[in-house]
C-alpha cells in the first residue's frame, strides 16, 4: 500500500453543494510510506484508485480548487437491490444547464454546457478508481474566485474544524492505493531500511519530476496492470529512491536471470538523473531492460534498498552471475543481497577509463597497447602476469593506483580468470568490443526525470518491436547459408537469426584454422592442437595455437579460448575438432537451448506462485496472445479470424466488467 500526501498551499476554486457526504479534509499523514509533493497539484489520470468516494471527490476538488472551478455530482449510478452506489461523475460545475424557470424573473443562466468531468467507478468493496478522465473546459478559470464555489467553502470549514486554534493551515491527503496485484507481490517492509539510512540523502528533482513520475506511475497502474514501482522515503518525507518494472520486463527475467547487468552509467558520469537498470540478455542476444530505478545517493545502504526492491519484483529468483561497475559500495551490496551469484566487473567500463587513467603518461599509447594485449590477448593465467608485469615494469607505473587496484581486483574482470562463468556476450573478449548503455542516445547529462519518463515507453516499445520482428524473421525467413558445413545448417534450423549470425561468423573462421594435431591422450579425454591464422600489427599474418579438449564417450568439447562460457556458443577452434574426428553435428549439450528460436514459447515457468495468482494470469495470458498473433499472421483469412474473435472477447469482458 502506499499514501501520497498533498502538502499543498491554499489555491481552490468553485463547485455546487456535496450532498452525499461530509467534505472533510484530512491532517498531514505522517506514515512512513507517504510521498510529499509540494506545490504541485496532481492531475486526475485514469487508473488513480482512492479507499473511499469521498476521498475521489476529496482529491477531484482540492484539483479544481487549484484550477478555479468548482465541482458537483452531476450523476450516480446505484445497484438496484442493495443501492449501493458503484459509479459516479464528478463534473464542473458548469456543466450542463439548469432547466428553465416559469418563474417572472428567472435567474440568469451561469452554465456553460461544461464538458469537464471525471468518472469513478467501485473496483472491488472498497476501492473507487478514475475510469475516465476529461480536463479542458469551455468557460475561463479563475483561482481567485474559490470563495464563491460552495464545494471549496465546505473545505475550508471542515479544515477550521480540525485545527480549532491558530490560522488555518490547508492539508489534504488523498490516499492512493496500489491494485491488487502490487499489493499481494510487494510484501517485504522496508521500513527497517530506511530508518538506518542517512536522512540527509535524497533525490534532487527538477520542477514537474514528481508530479511526471507520479501521473507516469498511474497511467501504468491501469494500462500496465503488473506494472511493479516502490518508494523510499526518508524520515522528512522526501524521495530517495525509487525503483519500477513493467510487467514485460518480469517476464523476460522468467526467462533470461541466468547472467544479468547492473548498468550505473549515469552514476559513473554523474548525469542529473541518477538512473539505475537491470539489464539481461535475451535469446537474440540483444539487451533486454528487467527493470529500472533512480538512487538518492551512491551508498551501500541505498544500493542494497535498490536490490532487494528489484528482488522482490522478480519474486525472489536469484541471477547466476552479476555484472557491475568496480565500485566497494557496489560490491559490499550484492554480497550482502546476493551472496550466491557471482560477481564480476563490467570490462567494458574499465576499458573506458583506460584514456582517463592513463592518458597522461610519457608512451601513453605504447601502454594502452600493452594494456590491451594483457586483457585481450592472454589464453593462459601465465601469458596475462607475465604480459602485465612487463607492462608495469618496462612503463614504471608500480605506483599507480587505479593499475594496483585494478589487479588486485583482475580475477573478477579479466577473460582469462574467468573461463568457467558463463556470461552469453555480457563480458567483452576481443578489442573494439563493448556493452552500449540501455538508453544511449536518450539520456543526457542533463536529462530530467519526467524528460526521461516521456521517452520511457517509446524506447521500450522499439525494443520490444526490435525483438518481436527478430522472432517473426527467426520463425518466418530461411537463413543465408554462406558454407556447405552441416554445422551451419543446423543451427539455422534451431537458433534465432540474430543469433545463427553470430555462429556463422565461427563456422566461416574454420577455414582460418589449420594443421589440427592430438598431442595427448586421457583415457576418453583427447587434447588436441588448432593453429589460427590472425590478423597482426601492420597487416601481418600471425598464427596461434588453441589447445581443445574432446571427451569421446559424451562428444563434449572446450576450447582454452573460452569462447563457449563467454558468448554461449562453439568457437571454430572447437568445431574444426568436431569436423576432424567425424562429428556431423554439433552435440546436443552445446545447442543451448536460449538462444532457439522457440525458446520463449516452449519454457516453463520457474515461478513459485500458483495459477491464481494475477501475475499468474497476466503471464499465462501473455504467452498464449504471443501464438494469436503468429498463427493470425499467417494469411488474411487467418487474421480477419482472429480479430473477429478478439474483438467479440473484448466486448464480452467488457459486458462482465460492468455487471
Amino acid at each position: 500500500m502506499e499514501l501520497v500526501s498533498l502538502n499543498s498551499e491554499p489555491v481552490f476554486g468553485e463547485g455546487d453543494e456535496y450532498e452525499d457526504g461530509d467534505c472533510s479534509v484530512t491532517g498531514n499523514c505522517d506514515k512512513p510510506d507517504s510521498v510529499h509533493l509540494e506545490r504541485e497539484f496532481l492531475l486526475p489520470v485514469v487508473g488513480l484508485e482512492f479507499e473511499s468516494f469521498d476521498e475521489a471527490y476529496d482529491f477531484y476538488n482540492v484539483y479544481a480548487k487549484g484550477q478555479g472551478f468548482g465541482v458537483r455530482v452531476s450523476n450516480s449510478w446505484f445497484r438496484s437491490k442493495t443501492r449501493e452506489r458503484y459509479r459516479a461523475k464528478l463534473s464542473c460545475s458548469s456543466a450542463g444547464f439548469k432547466k428553465k424557470s416559469e418563474a417572472n424573473n428567472p435567474r440568469p443562466e451561469t452554465r456553460t454546457g461544461c464538458p469537464a468531468m471525471v468518472i469513478i467507478k467501485l473496483v472491488d468493496a472498497h476501492r473507487w478508481r478514475i475510469v475516465e478522465v476529461e480536463l479542458d473546459h469551455n468557460h475561463p478559470l479563475s483561482p481567485e474566485s474559490m470563495r464563491f464555489y460552495k464545494s471549496h467553502k465546505k473545505m475550508i470549514l471542515a479544515a477550521k474544524k480540525a485545527l480549532p486554534s491558530g490560522p488555518v493551515r490547508e492539508v489534504h491527503t488523498i490516499k492512493l492505493y496500489r491494485t491488487a496485484v502490487a499489493d499481494g507481490l510487494c510484501k517485504a517492509d522496508t521500513r527497517n531500511e530506511r530508518n538506518t539510512m542517512d536522512n540527509s540523502k535524497h533525490l534532487i528533482l527538477k520542477e514537474g519530476d514528481s508530479l511526471g513520475a507520479y501521473n507516469y506511475f498511474c497511467r501504468m497502474k491501469l494500462t500496465n496492470p503488473n506494472f511493479f514501482y516502490l518508494v523510499d522515503l526518508d524520515d522528512d518525507g522526501r524521495l530517495r529512491n525509487l525503483f519500477w518494472a513493467d510487467a514485460r520486463s518480469r517476464i523476460a527475467y522468467n526467462y533470461f536471470s541466468d547472467t544479468i547487468m547492473i548498468d550505473t552509467t549515469c552514476l559513473t558520469n554523474k548525469f542529473e538523473i541518477p538512473l539505475i537498470s537491470f539489464v539481461g540478455i535475451n535469446h537474440h542476444g540483444e539487451s533486454v531492460l528487467l527493470g529500472c530505478g533512480v538512487l538518492g545517493d551512491e551508498s551501500v545502504e541505498c544500493f542494497v534498498w535498490m536490490f532487494r526492491t528489484w528482488l522482490t519484483c522478480m519474486l525472489g529468483k536469484h541471477p547466476q552471475v552479476i555484472v557491475t561497475d568496480q565500485s566497494k559500495h557496489l560490491h559490499i551490496a550484492v554480497s550482502e543481497v546476493f551472496p550466491q551469484a557471482c560477481h564480476c566487473y563490467c570490462l567494458s567500463y574499465i576499458m573506458l577509463r583506460v584514456p582517463e587513467k592513463l592518458g597522461g603518461l610519457n608512451g601513453f599509447e605504447v601502454i594502452k597497447r600493452r594494456f590491451s594485449k594483457a586483457v585481450f590477448g592472454s589464453l593462459t593465467i601465465s601469458e596475462f602476469e607475465t604480459f602485465w608485469g612487463e607492462m608495469i615494469s618496462q612503463h614504471s607505473l608500480r605506483e599507480n593506483k587505479w593499475l594496483q587496484a585494478l589487479y588486485e581486483d583482475r580475477q573478477r574482470w579479466a577473460p582469462v580468470y574467468l573461463k568457467d562463468t558463463s556470461f552469453f556476450g555480457m563480458l567483452p573478449i576481443s578489442e573494439g568490443e563493448g556493452t552500449t548503455p540501455t538508453f544511449d542516445g536518450y539520456v543526457h547529462k542533463h536529462t530530467s526525470l519526467k524528460e526521461f519518463l516521456d521517452k520511457y515507453d517509446m524506447v521500450l516499445q522499439r525494443k520490444y518491436l526490435k525483438e518481436a520482428m527478430g522472432d517473426v524473421e527467426s520463425r518466418n525467413l530461411a537463413s543465408e547459408l554462406k558454407t556447405g558445413s552441416n554445422f551451419e545448417l543446423q543451427l539455422s534450423k534451431v537458433y534465432t537469426k540474430g543469433m545463427f549470425e553470430k555462429c556463422q561468423i565461427e563456422v566461416e573462421g574454420m577455414y582460418s584454422c589449420f594443421n589440427i594435431k592430438q598431442v595427448a591422450k586421457n583415457g576418453p579425454i583427447l587434447t588436441f592442437v588448432v593453429e589460427q591464422r590472425q590478423e597482426a600489427e601492420a597487416n601481418e599474418k600471425d598464427v596461434r595455437h588453441y589447445e581443445v579438449l574432446y571427451e569421446t564417450t559424451q562428444v563434449e568439447v572446450r576450447c582454452i579460448c573460452g569462447l563457449f562460457n563467454f558468448k554461449g556458443y562453439l568457437c571454430r577452434h572447437a568445431l574444426s575438432v568436431l569436423s576432424h574426428n567425424g562429428v556431423e553435428e554439433i552435440p546436443s549439450q552445446c545447442i543451448l537451448r536460449r538462444w532457439s528460436k522457440d525458446y520463449k514459447r516452449k519454457i516453463l515457468s520457474d515461478s513459485a506462485i500458483g495459477e491464481d495468482s494475477p501475475w499468474q494470469w497476466h503471464e499465462n495470458l501473455f504467452r498464449r496472445s504471443l501464438q494469436v498473433v503468429e498463427e493470425g499472421a499467417q494469411s488474411e483469412d487467418h487474421y480477419e479470424a482472429m480479430m473477429q474473435e478478439m474483438n467479440s472477447l473484448l466486448t464480452e469482458v467488457s459486458v462482465m466488467d460492468k455487471n
